[in-house]
């Protein structure tokens, strides 16, 4: 039980390989590393992503749209309604745009301390027209795009515009130095594969929407969650960079990749934040959660290549039981 109470062909159809699943059949456990102590499974019913509304117009490497079902079911119940939701490391803001799109939270506080993404952000936000013209005008090809990566913007507005494009035109929407572009693509339409100009502006139009609940600002989550944690009616949905234990992932994935994970504990204990975060397994994070005395459970789940991974939901209190 739990204490307390599109766009289905865009970005979906890889996602529809990730289907959460309650537990692991016997003869694929042995295929899963051993971290240390193990976690509970998380109760929540296994669900295909497709069928959770696509929101960020971003494309975003370790996006949590298959997280959505424990947001709703962390924050739905909570009365009053939380006043802020707090996202530090936001990328793609799936889970605040999913906060303020369905009520779960009056406003969310969105920072990203990635120059290029908080370009998108402020564009998305300040010149949502601006850019939707520019989406509906621009046809991806290796020229264009090339063109676009290899020119300095003179603004905010193109500097935005050049971080959506380059998301939705790089393998895996990954914009860390160094990414190739997409090659073969979805039904081998190559770059324009994940180009879908109607869907992207529909996406950006309600964001607008929106706007006046929606904030953002560069800056390093850490710090923010510091300052603002303790604000009234404050919850916090914390997804950092995936490099504790040692794993290389966001090495790859993301220009800023190094956090200090103790000091994140650190901080989350000192405050009194009720708060929602993922991790991927591994044996520092294990001995985190015991040493802070957090709970967690763990969603069990294939991937793009099929293999089975989890990854830990970890809260203030005991939500997933």
């Amino acid at each position: 039980m739990l204490v307390g109470g599109a766009e289905a062909k865009d970005d979906s159809s890889k996602a529809a390989n990730a289907m959460m699943a309650q537990g692991v059949p016997t003869e694929l456990k042995s295929s899963l590393p051993d971290y240390g102590p193990d976690f509970p499974v998380s109760p929540i019913p296994a669900i295909n992503v497709a069928s959770v509304p696509q929101r960020s117009p971003l494309r975003y490497p370790g996006g949590k749209t298959w997280l959505i079902p424990h947001v709703r079911a962390w924050l739905a119940p909570t009365q009053p309604r939380p006043r802020t939701l707090i996202e530090p490391f936001c990328g793609g803001g799936i889970i605040s745009l999913t906060a303020v799109c369905e009520s779960l939270a009056e406003q969310c506080f969105m920072a990203d301390l990635d120059h290029d993404v908080a370009a998108f952000w402020h564009a998305a936000l300040r010149h949502n027209s601006e850019l939707c013209h520019l989406v509906s005008a621009f046809e991806p090809t290796r020229e264009s795009v090339s063109a676009l990566a290899d020119q300095a913007p003179r603004g905010v507005l193109e500097h935005g515009f050049r971080t959506l494009v380059l998301n939705r035109t790089r393998r895996g929407g990954i914009l860390a130095p160094g990414a190739a572009l997409t090659k073969s693509g979805e039904n081998n339409k190559g770059l324009a594969s994940r180009w879908y100009p109607d869907t992207i502006i529909h996406r950006l139009r309600n964001i607008e929407a929106h706007a006046p609940q929606i904030n953002f600002c560069e800056a390093d989550g850490l710090n923010l969650l510091e300052v603002i944690a303790e604000a009234p009616g404050t919850v916090a949905f914390i997804d950092p960079p995936y490099t504790a234990g040692g794993k290389r992932a966001g090495k790859r994935l993301y220009s800023h990749n190094q956090i200090d994970h103790r000091r994140l504990f650190k901080i989350l204990a000192q405050t009194q934040v009720d708060f929602l975060m993922t991790y991927d397994r591994s044996q520092e994070i294990a001995e985190l959660i015991a040493e802070y005395g957090f709970h967690a459970v763990k969603v069990v789940m294939k991937n793009t290549h099929h293999a089975h991974i989890s990854e830990l939901v970890i809260t203030r209190r005991p939500v997933f039981v």
